[in-house]
C-alpha cells in the first residue's frame, strides 16, 4: 500500500487505495457500453465484430493505464462515440451517400496516422496554437451536430425513424415490437439517469436486453467464453490504399481534430471537478495526458478499433472518490476482464433482422438516444451573440445530422465562420489557420 501510495500521490490528493478502487469500478461501468456499441458500429463498415470487441477492450485498457502511470488523472479512456461513426458511415460510406468510400483497412491508417500527429504535438507542446485557432462556437457546435447525429442514429436503428420519399424520414410503426423495446430501453436508461444510479447505461442495456429475449428480439448467446480472436483487425491498416485516395489528407485531418476537441475539453472538465487544475486554470502535466490519449488512438488503430479518447463518463468516478491514475488503473484491469464476455456482446450487438440483410438494433438504439442527449447540453456554451459565430455553429448543428455527415457538417461550419467575418471586415481577427481550413474545405467542393 505504501508503495502504491507514493507511485500515486494517494495522500496529497486525500485519497486510499479503496477509494480508487471503488472510483476505478464506477468509471468501467458507466462507460463499459462502448464494449457493446463498438462491435455493433464498426461492423457496418465490414469489420470483423469479435475482433472489434477485443480490440476495444485492450487499447481502452492500455490507454487507461497509460493515463494512470504518465499523467497520475482518474480518467479512463475508450473509442469515442461519434468518431465510430464517422469511421463506419462517412470515412467508410460510399461517395453515393456523402463518403469518402475508404476501406476500413485504409481508414485504421488515417486513425493511426492522427494519432501520432496528435502525439507528436503532444510531446512537443503545439496542442495549444492548434486549438486557439478552432473557433470555439465551431467546437462546440460540431459537439451538438455529433450528438443530434448519434440521436437520429439511435432512433433510426430502433425503427422510430424510417425513409420517406419526399419528406426525408417519417415516424416508425409506434406499435412495432422494436419501437416497443426501444422506448422502453430509452425509458429505463433515463429513470436510472435520473435516480442516479451509476452505471445507468449500462444497465439499462441489461434490462432492454433481458426484456428482449423471451419476445425473440434478441438471440441469447452465452455470457462468457474464451476470446475471439484479434487477427481479423490486427496490423491491417491499409496505407498505400490511403494515400491513393484522393482526400486522404481531409480524412486524416478531421480524424486529428475530432480528437483534439475531445480530448482537450473533456481533460479540462474533468480535472475541474476533481480539483486537479492549478491557480491560473491550467492542467498540470496536460501533455502527458494527452499523450496517453494520443497513445491510445495509435495502439487501437494498429489492434483495429477507431479514435480512442478521454472519456467523459469518468466524471462519475470522481464523483465517487477518485482523485489519481490508480482509479484507471483500475478501470483499464476491468477492461480486460471485459474481453471475456464477447457471448454477451453478441446477445446485445448483435441485431434483430426484420427482413432478410436488413437488421434494426432496439438493445443498442436507447443508449445513442441518451449519449446524444448528453451532447447537446453543449450548445449553452456557444456565443450566440456572436452573429458569425453563432450561425455558423449552427449551420454545423444542423447539417451534420441532416447529411448523416461530420465532415458536410464541418465543412459548411468553416466556409460559413470565413465568409461572415470576411463580409464583417474582420478578415484579420480570425486565426490564419482557420482561413486556411476554409481554404481547403472549399478546395475539396471544386475538385473532389
Amino acid at each position: 500500500m505504501r508503495f502504491l501510495n507514493d507511485l500515486f500521490l494517494l495522500d496529497k490528493r486525500n485519497t486510499t487505495v479503496g477509494t480508487e478502487a471503488v472510483a476505478g469500478a464506477t468509471t468501467f461501468l458507466t462507460m463499459s457500453y462502448i464494449v457493446f456499441v463498438q462491435p455493433a458500429v464498426l461492423s457496418m463498415a465490414g469489420m470483423d465484430f469479435g475482433a472489434v470487441m477485443v480490440a476495444t477492450c485492450i487499447s481502452s485498457g492500455l490507454a487507461s493505464i497509460l493515463m494512470a502511470f504518465l499523467a497520475n488523472y482518474p480518467i479512463a479512456l475508450a473509442p469515442a462515440m461519434g468518431h465510430n461513426f464517422f469511421f463506419a458511415l462517412t470515412v467508410c460510406g460510399t461517395t453515393a451517400t456523402g463518403g469518402f468510400g475508404l476501406t476500413w483497412n485504409q481508414a485504421l491508417a488515417a486513425v493511426f496516422l492522427s494519432g501520432s500527429l496528435f502525439l507528436f504535438l503532444s510531446l512537443f507542446g503545439f496542442r495549444e496554437k492548434v486549438v486557439d485557432a478552432i473557433p470555439e462556437s465551431l467546437r462546440y457546435g460540431l459537439a451538438v451536430g455529433i450528438g443530434l447525429l448519434i440521436a437520429m442514429l439511435g432512433l433510426q436503428w430502433g425503427g422510430v425513424i424510417v425513409d420517406a420519399p419526399g419528406v426525408l424520414v417519417g415516424l416508425g410503426d409506434v406499435t412495432s415490437p422494436p419501437v416497443l423495446l426501444t422506448a422502453f430501453g430509452t425509458l429505463a436508461i433515463m429513470a436510472l439517469t435520473i435516480r442516479k444510479v451509476r452505471g445507468a447505461i449500462l444497465w439499462g442495456i441489461m434490462i432492454t436486453t433481458v426484456t428482449a429475449l423471451p419476445f425473440g428480439l434478441a438471440t441469447f448467446h452465452g455470457i462468457l467464453s474464451t476470446p475471439p480472436s484479434i487477427s481479423p483487425t490486427m496490423l491491417s491498416l491499409d496505407f498505400g490504399g490511403l494515400f491513393a485516395h484522393p482526400q486522404f489528407l481531409v480524412v486524416i485531418a478531421i480524424f486529428f481534430f475530432l480528437d483534439l476537441f475531445d480530448s482537450v475539453g473533456t481533460l479540462i472538465g474533468l480535472a475541474s471537478s476533481a480539483n486537479l487544475l492549478d491557480e491560473k486554470g491550467k492542467l498540470p502535466g496536460a501533455e502527458k495526458a494527452l499523450a496517453a490519449d494520443a497513445g491510445g488512438t495509435v495502439v487501437g488503430a494498429l489492434l483495429g478499433t477507431s479514435t480512442v479518447t478521454s472519456y467523459i463518463e469518468s466524471a462519475s468516478g470522481i464523483s465517487a472518490g477518485g482523485r489519481t491514475g490508480l482509479a484507471s488503473l483500475f478501470t483499464g484491469l476491468l477492461f480486460f476482464i471485459a474481453i471475456f464476455f464477447y457471448p454477451l456482446a453478441q446477445t446485445i450487438g448483435g441485431g434483430y433482422e426484420i427482413s432478410k440483410g436488413v437488421y434494426l438494433y432496439p438493445i443498442i438504439a436507447p443508449a445513442l438516444i441518451v449519449v446524444g442527449s448528453l451532447m447537446l447540453k453543449l450548445v449553452k456554451r456557444i456565443d450566440w451573440d456572436d452573429a458569425a459565430g453563432g450561425f455558423s455553429a449552427y449551420i454545423t448543428i444542423i447539417i451534420t445530422p441532416l447529411s448523416l455527415s461530420i465532415t458536410e457538417g464541418i465543412s459548411a461550419g468553416f466556409i460559413c465562420y470565413s465568409a461572415l467575418k470576411i463580409v464583417n471586415g474582420q478578415f484579420f481577427a480570425v486565426h490564419p489557420f482557420t482561413h486556411l481550413l476554409t481554404v481547403m474545405f472549399i478546395l475539396r467542393y471544386v475538385f473532389l
